[in-house]
């Protein structure tokens, strides 16, 4: 199971590091994140995102990665990260001891992610969380009109070879923090590798966004 995992991990990898939306993740990220903060990038592949908030914005950062070989590149990148499992948590760190934790295009990959996104806010004072908007309406009407799974350029895989195992939607993301008290500071839409700002994006993102970004935080004042 670990080396079918593994394999899978290893195609998502290939797959975004091609990726023009990613390397759009990577800016809008970096342009969310102050200079000199500490970040936990958290699923952090061949630490490219990583390597960029050190050269750009000169973070203290710190990596979490499952594949030994994205460990070895970013070790040969010079950067702190450590082979480890998002679903076993963030025991090793303490509350608070990030600015920013970061989950890119990893959270529809996770096990458990109700539990990896509370330890997240435990561990950051602030969390940047991107995703597959699974409601995007292209997926919609894929599923409808061909009855199948769909497949996209952000969702390239069949139904069993994925490693997408908890699909889903804004909506669904908006509720999941209603439901916990987190605090949503920020919403950024995009679609083909483009940042949507425009009227009807805003009003139906769940809609006509293919992937989204979020910044949220503990809401304090209900703890």
């Amino acid at each position: 199971m670990t080396k079918s995992l593994t394999r899978e991990n290893k195609k998502v990898n290939r797959h975004y590091e091609t990726s023009m939306g990613l390397h759009l993740n990577y800016e809008i990220i970096c342009g969310h994140i102050e200079p000199e903060a500490t970040v936990l990038d958290l699923g952090c592949g061949s630490g490219d995102l990583l390597k960029l908030l050190k050269d750009r914005k000169k973070v203290h950062g710190r990596g979490v990665e499952i594949n030994e070989d994205n460990v070895i590149k970013c070790v040969e990148k010079g950067l702190s990260v450590f082979q480890g499992d998002i679903d076993e948590g963030l025991k090793d760190y303490q509350d608070k001891s990030f600015d920013y934790v970061v989950l890119n295009q990893t959270l529809q990959c996770v096990h458990k992610p109700d539990y990896a996104i509370q330890e997240m806010l435990r561990v950051g004072k602030k969390v940047v969380i991107s995703f597959p908007n699974f409601a995007y309406w292209r997926v919609r009407f894929y599923l409808f009109f061909r009855g199948r799974m769909p497949k996209s350029s952000i969702l390239p895989f069949e139904w069993y070879n994925t490693p997408n195992i908890h699909l889903l939607t804004i909506g669904d993301f908006r509720e999941f923090c209603r439901a916990r008290q987190i605090n949503i500071l920020k919403e950024i839409y995009m679609n083909k590798a483009q940042v949507k700002k425009d009227f009807i994006h805003n009003i139906m993102p769940n809609f006509y966004a293919e992937e989204a970004i979020f910044i949220v935080q503990r809401d304090i004042s209900k703890s």
